[in-house]
């Protein structure tokens, strides 16, 4: 019994790039790009959609590819404060016990 992977294989931006090139470039369906290059069609058809949103002709509201890395590091961002918070909160606490 072979179990599925749950990891998905990282390509290189270059990588995508060129998929995506070779789909706007060709006039062939993602399928057959994506078959033709091993990747997923679903995972090609993403690829192709952010581009469209890159260059600003996706659908409205679509973040581009910079802005989802921006909102990536803020959440990270903030999770770290968080934690940093909590710290403070207890190291307080601690402290406040302490000088009585």
């Amino acid at each position: 019994m072979s179990k599925k992977s749950n990891t998905s294989k990282r390509y290189t931006a270059e990588f995508r790039r060129d998929a995506v090139a070779l789909v706007r470039s060709s006039g062939r369906t993602v399928t057959e790009i994506a078959r033709e290059i091993g990747v997923s069609a679903e995972g090609l058809r993403n690829w192709v959609n952010q581009d469209k949103t890159d260059r600003g002709e996706g659908p409205a509201g679509a973040l581009t590819t910079e802005e989802r890395e921006e909102l990536r590091r803020l959440r990270r961002e903030v999770r770290e404060l968080q934690a940093e918070k909590e710290i403070l909160k207890k190291a307080a606490a601690f402290f406040a016990k302490e000088m009585k």
